[in-house]
């Protein structure tokens, strides 16, 4: 009998090690709980100076140029001649023309009263009259909604059929109130994409736009979405465009970014291998070397920025990727994050992949400590 007991007594010990063991784990995770993953990436991102999600702004890619702000708020406040100031002081810079007269038609969607006034007052400013086309698109967008075509009724379109043969008109009249605006035509390019333009139409559309603007960033953008497989192209189509234009760009015009956006647009892959290989690798580098070269102040400067911090981060090249975020960081609307829906989904997966860097960047950092 004695020597069952001590056979049991030893068996016993194993078990109440283990048994301890686990107590002593509970007791040190409910006392000091380990952080999860999430928690330390955003301390890390925080520890290197970067904003937290409740201060990322949703509206834009960057800041916007100086006293456009100010300009912009007049002119939603009925104030015309903010807008006719604005775009007298851009003058010939092209990019920046058809990133005001973007904004200015987003305004002019929602109330043109001040475009009525600024039209009244001088009937044939070119100006006034490349804002009221672009907003006349804008104004289709709205009828059509931003659902998908399985969710849009005839009806919806119907009203954005409708209004974009109406724009035609309208791009017609600005662009012959002032030939050497490349703006007019590259507001058409939404209306090729809408009413479904043949190539050979598009490729003649895209003739006005280069004779008048090489190397013109939007233009470029736009382009690039009507060879996509989901407008009129397709991924071969699209990339073709892309790798030509940007072999053919100057450094420092941030065309480089277009064989980065073909690539997204047509990546449909659950894992990054498709965006680390090296021929991704050598686009990044190129996409570097071009936002090194750009005015500082181009105001697409930051579109370029986000996709370079995106890829730098998902090759593991996350010292580089940092130095792209915080170029950028307190705007977030900007590819690829608006692909994940609007407001805080989109700020969500831009933190996700910045933090997943910063988290990288401070581990690396203490560990060589």
């Amino acid at each position: 009998m004695t020597v069952v007991l001590w056979i049991l007594a030893i068996l016993a010990v194993p078990t109440l090690i283990f048994f301890g063991w686990m107590a002593w784990v509970f007791l040190k995770e409910f006392f000091s709980p380990s952080p999860d993953e999430d928690t330390t990436a955003a301390e890390a991102a925080q520890k290197l100076g970067l904003l937290p999600a409740e201060r990322q702004n949703t509206k834009n890619a960057g800041p916007l140029p100086a006293g456009w702000k100010a300009a912009l708020g007049r002119v939603a406040d009925g104030d015309w001649q903010a807008a006719a100031e604005l775009l007298r002081g851009i003058g010939r810079d092209w990019d920046r023309r058809s990133m005001a007269v973007s904004f200015l038609s987003g305004l002019a969607a929602e109330d043109d009263t001040w475009l009525l006034a600024w039209e009244s007052a001088h009937p044939d400013d070119p100006d006034a009259a490349v804002v009221r086309a672009a907003s006349t698109v804008s104004v289709a967008g709205q009828l059509r909604g931003a659902k998908r075509a399985e969710y849009t009724t005839e009806e919806q379109f119907a009203g954005f059929h409708r209004m974009l043969r109406a724009s035609r008109e309208e791009i017609a009249r600005a662009a012959a109130l002032d030939p050497d605006d490349p703006t007019p035509y590259i507001t058409e390019i939404t209306v090729a994409l809408g009413l479904g333009y043949p190539h050979s139409e598009m490729d003649k559309l895209w003739a006005e736009i280069t004779a008048r603007a090489p190397h013109h960033y939007e233009g470029h953008w736009r382009a690039l979405q009507y060879w996509c497989a989901k407008w009129r192209g397709s991924e071969k189509l699209a990339m073709e465009f892309a790798e030509q234009a940007a072999a053919k760009a100057p450094l420092g015009s941030l065309l480089t970014v277009l064989p980065l956006i073909a690539h997204f647009e047509h990546d449909d892959s659950d894992d990054t291998e498709g965006d680390r290989t090296p021929e991704m690798v050598a686009r990044v580098d190129a996409g570097l070397a071009d936002a090194a070269a750009a005015d500082p102040d181009h105001p697409r400067l930051p579109e370029l920025r986000h996709l370079l911090a995106y890829y730098l981060s998902l090759q593991d090249r996350d010292e580089m990727a940092i130095e792209q975020f915080r170029l950028v960081d307190g705007h977030v609307n900007a590819l690829p994050w608006r692909y994940r829906g609007s407001g805080e989904r989109m700020t969500a997966y831009y933190c996700k992949i910045r933090d997943s860097s910063a988290q990288a960047v401070v581990a690396g950092a203490d560990d060589t400590a």
